[in-house]
């Protein structure tokens, strides 16, 4: 699969994304707090503005804002570590399904030479569902994502 997603073509096809082995949520959690402390400066700001204008509202508003800001941040980022902890639990189980797997270029499907971990041919969205599903984070699947709509065909044989 390493071929395959680093291959001539590869980024054309777009395989990296559609032969992933799990979502990246590497620096979500990073990039979501970034984010929420710039918000919240910007609100703190605000504030400081209302301070030096001697607007009460101003002041309210942006103290109100700030931590509303600052507790959805948290939110925000607790979800994003939940969902690593989630991809580091499933990545032995995505491995079982993901390393032994081929893609073919010419046909544009996914198999296992030896049979094992599954039998049968698949297109890249539906091995994609396959190996997500079994590793445990399906759900992660994006709404746009061919993968989400993507069945894996009654006649493919999941063994263990």
């Amino acid at each position: 699969m390493r071929e395959a997603i680093h291959g001539k073509g590869a980024f054309r096809k777009e395989l990296p994304t559609r032969l992933a082995k799990g979502p990246d949520k590497d620096w979500d959690g990073f990039l979501h707090f970034a984010e929420g402390i710039v918000l919240v400066g910007l609100a703190l700001g605000w504030a400081y503005m209302g301070v030096d204008q001697e607007k009460p509202l101003y002041i309210g508003g942006g103290l109100v804002l700030a931590v509303a800001l600052l507790v959805g941040t948290l939110f925000v980022v607790r979800d994003d570590a939940r969902e690593k902890a989630v991809e580091r639990a499933g990545l032995p189980r995505a491995d079982y399904f993901w390393l032994p797997a081929r893609y073919c270029g010419g046909c544009e499907s996914v198999f296992c030479p030896q049979g094992e971990p599954w039998r049968g041919v698949l297109t890249p969205e539906q091995f994609k569902r396959l190996v997500w599903s079994e590793a445990g984070y399906a759900d992660q699947l994006v709404a746009g994502d061919k993968a989400k709509d993507a069945e894996v065909p009654p006649g493919t044989v999941v063994g263990r």
